[in-house]
This record gives C-alpha cells, structure tokens and sequence, in this order.
C-alpha cells in the first residue's frame, strides 16, 4: 500500500479533474457511449473470461455505465471509485447499485475474495505508475480470478499530437495538469508480468476511435461519437495495421 507521499504531487489535482469532469457528465449519455460499436467489440471480447457466479470489481466505475450494463446481463458487479459526486450521482440513478468509495491503491475487500477486476481507462492517470494498483489487484482476486485492463496505446496520431506539442514548446506537463500515459504492448504486458498475472489475451482495440481524434469525417454528432465511415475504417485498420492505429490495448490475464 502506497503511503501519502508516494502518490505523486498530481495525485489530487487528478482526483479533483475527475470529479469535474463528472460533475458534467450523464449516466444516460455514458449508458449510450457503452453501446456504441467500439465499445460493444470490447466489451464481446472480454465478456467469456467473466464469472457469473462470484462477486466482480470495477475499480474506478466512473458513473457506473460498466457496472449498469454489465448487471442488466446477470453479472454480480460492483464498483468503485474515489470521485465520490461520480457514487452519489450514480446511486440517485439506481439506488440498488453496490457502490463503495474507494482508492485503488488501498482495496475495502479481503485477500482472495473476488472473481474478477475491471480497470478501464484509469491505471494510466497515476504518475507513479501502475504497479502499485494492480499488485492490489492480485491481491483481492481469487486464485484463477481475472484481470481485465484497458490502457492507451502511444499510436500514430498520439505519436502525432506529442510532436506538435514539442514543435510549439510545450515539452512538460505543468505540476497542475491532468495527468496521463500511454504504453506500448511490451510495457504494459511486462507491467501486468511483474505484477504477478499470467497473460491470457492482449488485443488492440478502438481504432475508429483513434481516427475520431483527427476530427472532420470521423466524427459523428454527439458524445466522442465516431462516424460511420471511421467505424468502417477502424474495422480494416484493426486488420491491416492493428497495433499503429491501436487506441486501447485490451489486456486479460488470470492470477494463478
């Protein structure tokens, strides 16, 4: 468990970035973006590796669209976060919702007593890194239990927007920005190694998304809604050229 010190000076400025952003933020307009075709094709391929019979985590659930849709099909989840306008918001949708207020860093549950961890979107915004977090993962999961993590991939159009913010001098996040990374597959399969997990399958995924970035055509009306001809593009880049047009590497692993 990390102590106070250890967690970075962004630590909180991050925290604080999440709650605004939930605080303009819909849990019908999130339900929507969780069917959207990039996420539906995530979403399917994670899906077999999910227990039905024990409880399962998301740590980080945002406004709850995962853990809502993911109910509505028979699975025991829960979620978490330390955004707690994100729980109360989430709880005043559906009241029934199991929501706990917490910190990945510092799980509320015991050793070995989950069946599976859900991480979307979150282990990349902690400027320590995320080791820290995904030993408590192992930590909490059951023997066989699964680990399900999605992480950005440093991709060409990142690649792209990272060489036009040095050409304009903008070569540092300052101690107040919102904080991020990205990792190639051979850093985030070695992160989720060293943790202790066995890898399962790693898949890159959202690739209309990643064209939804340079905007004109690839977008659609709407929430970061992607046009149909990037969904269609996106489904032959993810043939062709999956790995430079990854958005999102999808990692499952198990613990043994």
């Amino acid at each position: 468990m990390l102590e106070p010190q250890e967690l970075g000076k962004r630590y909180d400025s991050t925290r604080q970035a999440w709650e605004d952003i939930w605080d303009s933020a819909s849990i019908e307009v999130e339900l929507e973006a969780v069917a959207y075709e990039r996420s539906q094709a995530t979403l399917q391929a994670y899906l077999p590796y999910l227990p039905k019979d024990v409880p399962i985590l998301e740590a980080g659930s945002g406004l709850s669209a995962v853990v809502i849709t993911l109910r509505r099909m028979g699975y025991r989840v829960q979620g978490l976060d330390y955004a707690l306008n994100a729980l109360v918001t989430s709880k005043a949708y559906d009241s029934t919702l199991p929501l706990v207020s917490g910190d990945v860093h510092a799980l509320p549950y015991a050793t070995n007593s989950l069946g599976a961890y859900l991480s979307f979107g979150v282990l990349e915004h902690f400027e320590h890194g995320m080791q820290p977090a995904l030993v408590e993962a192992l930590r909490i999961l059951m023997p066989g239990g699964v680990l399900v993590l999605t992480i950005p991939y440093p991709n060409l159009v990142n690649q792209f927007v990272a060489w036009r913010r040095k050409q304009a001098g903008v070569t540092r996040l300052n101690d107040d920005d919102f904080y991020e990374s990205t990792y190639n597959r051979r850093a985030l399969v070695g992160e989720v190694e060293r943790a202790g997990f066995k890898i399962e399958q790693v898949e890159a995924t959202s690739h209309a998304y990643t064209l939804w970035g340079l905007g004109g055509v690839f977008r659609a009306p709407g929430y970061y809604r992607t046009s149909k001809v990037a969904d269609r593009l996106g489904g032959v880049l993810s043939a062709v050229l999956p790995w430079a047009f990854n958005f999102s590497t999808l990692v499952i692993a198990r613990k043994p």
